[in-house]
């Protein structure tokens, strides 16, 4: 093909973590391209809540992520004009106990985070009407997470790439890969898409849902699987929910590998009014159709956390899909396998938060410096390659 471009890196999804990798790639100096089959935040990005937590993370690999994600978060936060194109707020998270053994758990788990770097501080029932002034009556106390914040996805998914264009990225939205292109010898050399090839000696695979079949193009095998979410979006309210406020047993939820239907209350107020309610996670494939049982089941859990909530009327209901892997922890760095692959995908529910850190440790590792932390638990080739009779 005659009209083809040359750069230093591809980087396949503009999502969140595309961004990011874009961002830091170019601030790193390399030119880089960002492709996307669709729009800015296209994907699971667009469907997300924004969150950018640590309090529901056990210590570990992810948690070491998700604290390095937030530093970075704060810095381009105080960048001029950031925080509030990107609605960035630092409101904290709140995590409640129904019970006393709810409670004792939630202590033990927050007393483990505090010695990995987590600021948690426990809240006694008495204290949690003042952080949460209409949180339900008879809760047993929690646990406060300063580190939590927020920010708008898809707002701040176009920020970053602003930020990596104004660094020398460059964006092709519209644009799909339809073939990883390699050497003789099997190295990567860029990208092909109905609009041209892309020439690069590496290709970053920040494909999320999609992760799998990205690296497929690429001759290699990584589980990527859809977990359906949904998420209630409530009309407009004066501020009544300061932090974001769910019960302990989202932490279980979210670490679990059960494919069937889980629910568990989480809410948030925004900057702009409404109030987001989740969580639900089940992996149906990428059925994208609604559920009112779903919906229900989230709208009373929201309501037993705030009963003012049960007059508030829900505007709409959106879904997404969380790119999953089987051990939870995302594909992070480059692809034994394929000399010049790298991976940046598989962080279910947490790619907005996890984004900064993995674009930042991306770009060190393209750039052969050593990253901030040891990319060995998120290695892309950890996981069996699927039998023949399972396909590839």
């Amino acid at each position: 093909m005659s009209n083809s471009l040359t750069c230093d890196v591809v980087i396949v999804g503009a999502g969140m973590v595309g961004a990011a990798s874009a961002l830091y790639a170019a601030r790193a100096g390399l030119s880089a391209v960002l492709v996307d089959r669709g729009p800015v935040a296209g994907g699971t990005t667009g469907a997300g809540e924004g969150n950018l937590l640590v309090s529901d993370k056990e210590p570990g690999p992810e948690l070491d992520l998700a604290l390095l994600s937030g530093r970075l978060w704060a810095g381009l936060a105080a960048e001029p004009g950031v925080a509030g194109s990107v609605e960035y707020e630092a409101k904290g998270g709140l995590v409640v106990a129904a019970g006393p053994e709810g409670l004792t758990a939630l202590e033990g788990f927050a007393a483990a985070q505090r010695s990995a770097g987590v600021e948690a501080e426990s809240v006694a029932a008495g204290q949690l009407h003042d952080l949460e002034p209409y949180v339900a009556r008879g809760l047993a106390g929690g646990v406060l997470y300063p580190q939590d914040a927020q920010v708008m996805p898809t707002l701040a998914a176009a920020r970053l790439v602003r930020l990596a264009r104004t660094a020398g990225a460059s964006l092709r939205t519209g644009w799909t890969v339809t073939e990883v292109l390699r050497t003789a010898s099997g190295a990567v050399r860029g990208v092909r898409t109905p609009h041209g090839d892309i020439h690069a000696p590496a290709v970053v695979n920040a494909a999320g849902t999609w992760g799998g079949e990205l690296a497929a193009l690429a001759g290699v095998s990584l589980p990527v699987l859809p977990r359906r979410g949904f998420v209630l979006v409530t009309e407009p309210l004066p501020r009544r929910v300061r932090h974001k406020v769910y019960a302990a047993d989202y932490v279980a939820d979210v670490a679990s590998d059960s494919a069937a239907l889980q629910t568990s209350p989480v809410v948030e107020g925004t900057a702009a009014g409404p109030v987001l309610i989740g969580a639900s996670r089940e992996r149906v494939g990428f059925d994208r159709s609604f559920s009112l049982p779903v919906t229900r089941e989230l709208a009373a859990g929201a309501t037993r956390l705030f009963p003012f909530l049960a007059e508030v009327r829900a505007m709409r209901a959106y879904l997404g899909f969380r790119p999953y892997l089987p051990d939870h922890l995302p594909a992070v760095g480059p692809d034994p396998r394929v000399p010049g692959l790298f991976h940046a995908c598989g962080h279910e529910g947490a790619g907005i938060g996890l984004a900064t850190g993995t674009g930042h440790l991306i770009a060190q590792v393209l750039t052969d410096r050593t990253p901030d932390l040891d990319l060995a638990p998120f290695r892309p080739d950890r996981f069996p390659d699927p039998s023949p009779e399972e396909g590839s």
